[in-house]
C-alpha cells in the first residue's frame, strides 16, 4: 500500500512539472486606431529637433491626396507614463538617450499582435540621424502590421466573393458592406457608399504585353484605365466621365505582390467636366501564367472628409488578392 502511494505521488509530480514547462504565456489583446503610432520620448525631446524629425518623417504628407494627411497620426507620451494599459498599443516607436546606438526591433513585447521599435543614441543629432535613415523601414514596418490587422477587422463579415473569383480567376477578400455596383464579362465595378461619396474598387482583365521599360508600362497603365473608366464609370451628367488628372503627377513604383510583379500607381482622378476628383491607387497584375494584365483600383470621392483611411481599407483588399 505505501509503495502505491508512492508512485501515485510520484507520477502527480511528474505530470505536475510536465504541465509547468508546458504553460503558455497570454498577453493582452492590442489596441489603437488603425493608423495611430504611440511615440514613446520624453517632452524636451518632443519639443525639440527630434521631434520634428519624426513628425517630418513618420507624420509626413501621403503621396496621392488632393490634401495633406499624414502617414501615422502620432500620439506621444513621456517615458514615464509608459506602462500598463498604454504599453497594448499595437504599433510603438520610443525614442530615447542611451550609451547604445542603433534601432531594435520587438515583436509582441506587451501585447499581440504588436510592433515595437526603439532608436537609442547618446545625443539629439544621433537620433535624428537615425530617424532619417530609418524613417522608411520604420513605416514600413508598422503599416505592414496595420494592414494585417485592418483585413482582420474585415475578415469579421466578408462578402461572398465567389462569382467575382471565378469569373476573373482570382481570390480576394472584402466587407460584405460592400455591394456590385456594375457587372461585365471581364469587368466588376465594388462600391460602398458613405454619406457624402463612396469608396470604389474595379476589377478587370487585360491582354498581357511586353514592355520595354517602367516608363512604357506606366504610360499604358494610365491610357488603359481612362479607357475602362470613360467606359465603365459615368459622371452625374450625360457625357461626363473619370479621367487621370493630368496636373498631378503620378507616383509609380514595381512590387511583388501574389508572387507575381505588380506595378503601383497613385495618383489623382476627376470627373470630365465635372467639380469632382479624388486619390486612386492602381496595382497592375503582370499574370505571365495566364498571359494576362491583372488590374485592381480603388478610388475615393469623398468630398470635405479626410481620405487617407478610406484608401487604407481600399488598398488592404487589394493587398489580399491573389491570382490563380
Amino acid at each position: 500500500m505505501t509503495k502505491r502511494l508512492i508512485h501515485l505521488i510520484a507520477l502527480c509530480l511528474l505530470f505536475s512539472c510536465k504541465d509547468n514547462n508546458q504553460k503558455t504565456t497570454y498577453k493582452s489583446a492590442s489596441s489603437g486606431n488603425i493608423n495611430s503610432l504611440l511615440v514613446v520620448i520624453d517632452n524636451a525631446l518632443w519639443t525639440g529637433r527630434v521631434g520634428d524629425a519624426l513628425r517630418e518623417n513618420l507624420g509626413g504628407e501621403i503621396y496621392g491626396l488632393p490634401q495633406i494627411e499624414p502617414q501615422f497620426d502620432l500620439r506621444q507620451v513621456p517615458t514615464a507614463v509608459f506602462s500598463d494599459f498604454v504599453r497594448l498599443n499595437r504599433t510603438v516607436l520610443k525614442i530615447q538617450i542611451s550609451d547604445e546606438t542603433g534601432i531594435k526591433y520587438y515583436k509582441d513585447p506587451y501585447a499581440s499582435p504588436q510592433k515595437m521599435a526603439i532608436i537609442s543614441g547618446p545625443d539629439r543629432q544621433t537620433l535624428i540621424d537615425l530617424i532619417q535613415v530609418n524613417a522608411a523601414t520604420l513605416v514600413s514596418s508598422f503599416k505592414s502590421l496595420e494592414f494585417k490587422e485592418k483585413q482582420r477587422r474585415i475578415d469579421k463579415a466578408l462578402f461572398n466573393t465567389s462569382r467575382i473569383e471565378t469569373a476573373l480567376n482570382i481570390k480576394l477578400r472584402f466587407s460584405s458592406v460592400y455591394r456590385i455596383a456594375k457587372e461585365k464579362e471581364d469587368f466588376f465595378w465594388i462600391r460602398r457608399d458613405t454619406k457624402t461619396g463612396s469608396l470604389n474598387l474595379l476589377l478587370y482583365n487585360l491582354p498581357i504585353q511586353n514592355f520595354e521599360s517602367t516608363d512604357a508600362f506606366s504610360d499604358y497603365v494610365i491610357r488603359k484605365r481612362d479607357s475602362i473608366a470613360k467606359q465603365f464609370v459615368p459622371g452625374p451628367l450625360k457625357g461626363n466621365y473619370m479621367t487621370t488628372e493630368t496636373a498631378y503627377t503620378p507616383f509609380f513604383v514595381l512590387r511583388d505582390m501574389s508572387n507575381v510583379t505588380a506595378l503601383e500607381t497613385r495618383s489623382l482622378w476627376k470627373i470630365e467636366d465635372a467639380f469632382m476628383s479624388g486619390p486612386f491607387v492602381n496595382f497592375c497584375f503582370v499574370d505571365k501564367t495566364n498571359r494576362r494584365l491583372f488590374v485592381a483600383e480603388g478610388f475615393v470621392y469623398a468630398p470635405s472628409e479626410s481620405k487617407r483611411d478610406y484608401m487604407f481599407e481600399l488598398e488592404t483588399m487589394m493587398r489580399s488578392i491573389s491570382v490563380q
